[in-house]
């Protein structure tokens, strides 16, 4: 099958078309035929071996988190699906491989496809929408009438989350570009703050939850605008010991992360807040939520642009910019 696949990390050619095996069927998985795919920031970094200590893929591996598609083929042991669903997903780690013509993935980590979206707008839900879930309900608790500090408005998570924090019925703060306040306003922010010209730390006071996905800077400034007893949900890094207890790491895995996060645990601790890190993970049963959002209307996919998957190492640099607003996805059919 055809596929995007990465012999090397930091490959000076980033990863090339080529032809890989057909997946092998585990009773408990499907087999999808990939009609669309996701590009998401989390590939890049992959790619570039930034997630090796913690996701250590062994080369050669084909990309991609993201998958919209048709069920060809159903394991033995698999009971709710059958060959000719639409379904989406985002593949569990060490399973990824959207990027592709044919994908195996675990029946317990799919749903059926929203009805209303086309295959690209699928594809484009998965993982920002697992992570949004994951980090404003799981992790965050996030109450009616509370408010919500969430970075990068416009982006892939962003659009997702604001539309996820206002249905949970939360006053919802974001930061963004003059060209996106529209964006983000129409998706339901309360405050939008243009990030290139004012100070969000001088705007934004006693909020009981920030989901983080900036740089550490941005995080110290974020921690201080949280109440007493507030919380700070960081997407990207540093991990903390509860994450390396999770995915059951190594003991000096764990102290690296215990090492890399002990600054800002710290500063957390003093401003008597809490600090967590997420790394989000493949989940259907969640995702069978989001559909529901979607087919009912509450929350609608925001797409930037769809790639031919000729052009996928374009569209990985596109991502890498940070210019896209929402999602960027690759067609395979």
């Amino acid at each position: 099958m055809k596929a995007f696949i990465i012999d090397k990390y930091k490959s000076k050619d980033g990863g090339r078309i080529g032809q890989m095996p057909v997946p092998e069927l585990k009773p408990d998985e499907v087999l999808v035929e990939v009609y669309a795919a996701g590009i998401n920031l989390l590939d890049s970094k992959i790619r570039n071996g930034e997630f090796k200590l913690i996701l250590p893929y062994k080369t050669p591996f084909v990309l991609g988190h993201d998958v919209a598609g048709v069920v060809t083929k159903v394991g033995a042991r698999v009971q709710q699906f059958k060959v000719g669903d639409e379904v989406y997903a985002r593949p569990a780690d060490h399973r990824i491989g959207t990027f592709a013509d044919f994908i195996a993935i675990k029946e317990a980590d799919m749903a059926l496809k929203p009805k209303k979206l086309s295959m690209e707008e699928a594809a484009s839900i998965p993982l920002v929408g697992l992570t949004a879930w994951q980090a404003l309900i799981e992790k965050g608790n996030l109450k009616k009438g509370q408010n919500v500090f969430i970075q990068a408005g416009s982006g892939g998570v962003g659009t997702f989350a604001i539309q996820l924090a206002k249905h949970l019925g939360a006053t919802v703060a974001t930061t963004t570009s003059a060209e996106n306040m529209e964006l983000v306003k129409s998706l339901g922010a309360d405050v939008a703050i243009d990030y290139k010209k004012d100070d969000f730390e001088k705007v934004l006071h006693r909020y009981d939850l920030v989901l983080n996905s900036q740089d550490g800077k941005i995080l110290e400034k974020s921690l201080r605008v949280l109440k007493s007893g507030g919380r700070l949900i960081s997407i990207s890094g540093p991990p903390d010991p509860d994450f390396a207890d999770e995915i059951g790491a190594p003991w000096f895995v764990k102290l690296i992360m215990r090492l890399l996060s002990s600054g800002v645990r710290k500063k957390a601790k003093r401003l008597k807040v809490g600090f967590s890190f997420l790394f989000m993970r493949a989940n259907g049963d969640q995702l069978k939520e989001i559909t529901a959002l979607i087919n009912s209307g509450t929350i609608k996919p925001v797409m930037d642009k769809v790639f031919p998957f000729e052009s996928i190492r374009e569209a990985i640099t596109y991502v890498e910019s940070g210019r896209a607003k929402g999602k960027v996805v690759v067609k395979m059919k």
